[in-house]
């Protein structure tokens, strides 16, 4: 069978819609711990080391320029994106509890941005956000739906199934949108 880029693309689109409960799920987890940690002060511990881990992240990235930082905004991505799905063979917890984690170190950050700065600061989140939280979501959510594979009849010719129409997805969706977000994040960041 010949290959080609429109069929490719095609089983992608086919994959993501049969995966929908699971990226929406992706999605609600995050929105619900992002709520959590924009209305509720976390306790002392975990402020410390939200705030520990990103005044270290500011430590890399200080005096890059766009092209610097969108390259290491695109590589946290795309690893985060990946074991996102690959960590999913372990009945799903992993994705779910990443999406978790992010909502709520998103939320966490939101609510000090906007102290500090005010709502307007909500406008530099936004731009990136728009391509790099669907792709998040998508891998998430294909990662849980592949760890359901331990409860079909034929699990390993479900596995298989549901891994490479995973990784099709991932190189011809989630990847794209990954080096969108990480140019216009990069970009925004440092002329901003």
């Amino acid at each position: 069978m010949k290959f080609s880029l429109k069929n490719e693309y095609e089983k992608s689109w086919v994959f993501i819609k049969e995966s929908r409960k699971f990226i929406l799920v992706s999605v609600l987890a995050f929105l619900v711990l992002a709520l959590v940690g924009f209305f509720f002060p976390a306790p002392e511990f975990i402020e410390n080391k939200i705030l520990e881990f990103l005044v270290d992240l500011f430590e890399k990235t200080r005096g890059m320029g766009a092209g610097g930082l969108s390259w290491f905004i695109f590589a946290n991505n795309l690893r985060s994106s990946f074991f996102g799905i690959l960590g999913g063979v372990f009945v799903g917890i992993f994705p779910f509890l990443s999406s978790l984690l992010n909502g709520y170190v998103v939320g966490f950050v939101v609510r000090v941005g906007v102290t500090e700065a005010g709502p307007f600061v909500l406008w530099r989140l936004l731009p990136h956000g728009i391509f790099e939280l669907p792709a998040i979501f998508i891998s998430f959510g294909l990662g849980m739906k592949l760890g359901t594979f331990v409860f079909k009849k034929n699990r390993w010719d479900t596995f298989r199934d549901y891994f490479w129409n995973a990784i099709r997805v991932f190189v011809l969706v989630v990847l794209p949108l990954l080096i969108i977000a990480a140019i216009i994040e990069g970009s925004l960041i440092v002329f901003c």
